[in-house]
């Protein structure tokens, strides 16, 4: 979708940012879907990864803690536990008898590849817009979220 022929200052931000947030996820998730997997089977992997977001102290965890630990990105409609139970069946993770989960390392591998897809999937979602531009819209996106929240100081003044 293209900005209106009379795109203005006047455009309503909230509008913008949630469409080009829908279609960067739908996108991602089926980019993902095409290379065999799901956005939120990568997230349980990433956080269950001792080499990546797991607890420092390694320690086993359960679909709420990884509910709470993804709580800012996680989607009404992912369900973790429906896709812990096919991370179970790969044998890409491990389930003891009070259901914490770790990762195997047939995961950590699966981990691993499916990272190695996220250069392609961003180069896609990045074409023509080169970094200068994507860095001062970053720099936009900050400063509207600094000046709609109640705090003061934010990131976006460490970004001028």
């Amino acid at each position: 979708m293209a900005l209106p022929m009379q795109a203005d200052a006047n455009q309503v931000a909230a509008y913008w940012t949630r469409l080009a947030y829908e279609s960067i996820i739908r996108f991602t998730r089926d980019e993902q879907a095409k290379r065999g997997f799901t956005q939120p089977q990568f997230w349980i992997l990433r956080h269950l990864s001792p080499r990546d977001l797991a607890p420092v102290d390694g320690a086993a965890v359960t679909i709420p803690q990884l509910q709470q630990a993804m709580a800012e990105y996680i989607r009404p409609d992912d369900d973790l536990a429906s896709e812990a139970e096919v991370l179970l069946s790969h044998g890409w993770i491990h389930a003891d008898h009070d259901g914490h989960l770790r990762i195997t390392d047939a995961g950590e591998a699966a981990c691993l590849r499916m990272k190695q897809f996220a250069p392609e999937i961003r180069s896609q979602i990045h074409r023509g817009i080169d970094d200068e531009d994507y860095v001062a819209a970053l720099r936009v996106l900050h400063t509207l979220i600094a000046n709609t929240t109640r705090a003061p100081e934010t990131d976006a003044a460490k970004l001028a």
